[in-house]
């Protein structure tokens, strides 16, 4: 069964009441306004297409989130702007329980009587995990595996004097 969406109701939302002991799809497009909606600073454009199946059981439901899409950032070094090319796979279980508590990372419980799952969140911070630390433009891509090069001072014969005058302190 492949859905858009959720019944009626916040678009990033499934009904899981209603569903048999089987496995569902659901797509969902978004972009801009989505961002807007979940929370800006990290990410704030781009577009994405997400496919969730929800492999529902009578004790749990197995949620595989599987997300590609481009995210509009601003590089570091020269302010423009590029895309980024994402592809997340991830994975949470939703055991049914007494209470509301999250038991790890991708382990969460849920009260038995939840009717509906909301993923509008945990697709933003998912693509949000995936914005890298360093945001650099494609074109200094090659330039960034050459940052770890230390220079010497052309002094390699013999040892530099301001070393040598703290290698005294030391001792």
């Amino acid at each position: 069964m492949g859905l858009k969406g959720g019944f009626g109701l916040d678009p990033y939302s499934v009904h899981i009441q209603g569903l048999s002991y089987a496995i569902h799809h659901f797509h969902y497009d978004f972009g801009d306004a989505f961002f807007k909606q979940y929370g800006q600073g990290i990410l704030e454009h781009g577009t994405f297409h997400a496919d969730v199946s929800l492999d529902k059981r009578e004790t749990f439901i197995e949620a595989t989130f599987q997300i590609q899409g481009n995210a509009r950032l601003v590089c570091d070094r020269s302010l423009d702007e590029y895309d980024q090319p994402m592809a997340i796979t991830r994975k949470i279980i939703f055991k049914f329980g007494d209470e509301d508590k999250e038991i790890s990372e991708d382990v969460l419980m849920i009260h038995r009587n939840t009717d509906t799952l909301k993923f509008g969140q945990y697709l933003f911070e998912f693509i949000g995990l995936e914005v890298p630390m360093k945001k650099l433009h494609p074109r200094f891509q090659d330039e960034q595996e050459a940052e770890g090069i230390v220079y010497t001072s052309g002094n390699e014969k013999g040892n530099d004097p301001r070393w040598d005058a703290l290698k005294k302190l030391k001792n």
